[in-house]
């Protein structure tokens, strides 16, 4: 998969990257000035409820799951689907312009305004941007037929409300991908969700070069099983 994400000035408070994903070069806004951002945290934002501006980077997950949507089309296109963690927006704006309707929420409210400039200058239809937690969901039970993340699964306190999320939002039948670099955290994530009742698979390993590194990335998909859980 080839991806330039090298920023190019857009204005003096904001830059521009522009991955290549599914075969068509994406304009996606953040920040210009990171160096400040990291400066400015405090002792709270790294609490048990860390605020890390992780928002601000287009990680090898991302990319990887957004060519795995792009390749998904003909399931998505009408579906009402969930980006779970979506931060500067990129695969809400992939299944989007691919005719999903897309709830994306965040953690943070700082990346969902640049996500939405985004999604003007792409000229894909707004996904509905949200702030929240996803511990707890503001979501119609088995609201979704598809959910995705990219990266979201990366300490072990995530494993549960995860899950739950995905157990709440998703219709019966309905499928997750979630997308991780390799974390020892993949294992118990897919015994949890499994005992959860959900069908566990692999869906696909992808391996690319990211800014001049290999890189590989899984994607995990969640199928709810249709019946109740045991």
């Amino acid at each position: 998969m080839q991806n330039d994400s090298r920023p190019t000035q857009a204005a003096p408070s904001s830059e521009r990257l522009m991955p290549v994903v599914g075969g068509r070069t994406w304009v996606v806004e953040r920040r210009g000035d990171l160096e400040a951002m990291w400066r400015q945290l405090g002792e709270a934002d790294f609490g048990p409820d860390e605020r890390m501006p992780y928002w601000v980077e287009l990680w090898p997950s991302s990319l990887a799951l957004g060519r795995w949507l792009s390749g998904q089309a003909g399931a998505l296109a009408g579906r009402l689907c969930v980006d779970i963690g979506c931060g500067l927006g990129l695969t809400a704006m992939i299944g989007a312009g691919l005719g999903a309707r897309v709830l994306a929420f965040d953690y943070e409210f700082a990346p969902l305004p640049f996500a939405r400039r985004s999604a003007a200058l792409n000229g894909v239809p707004q996904p509905l941007w949200v702030q929240m937690d996803w511990r707890a969901p503001a979501l119609a039970p088995g609201c979704a037929a598809f959910a995705w993340g990219g990266d979201v699964m990366y300490e072990l306190r995530f494993v549960e409300p995860v899950t739950a999320l995905l157990e709440h939002v998703l219709a019966p039948g309905g499928r997750a991908w979630i997308a991780e670099p390799g974390r020892s955290i993949r294992e118990p994530f897919l015994a949890h969700a499994a005992e959860r009742g959900f069908s566990c698979s692999r869906a696909l390993t992808e391996r690319f070069e990211h800014q001049g590194h290999p890189v590989t990335v899984h994607i995990l998909e969640l199928r709810k099983n249709d019946g109740p859980r045991s």
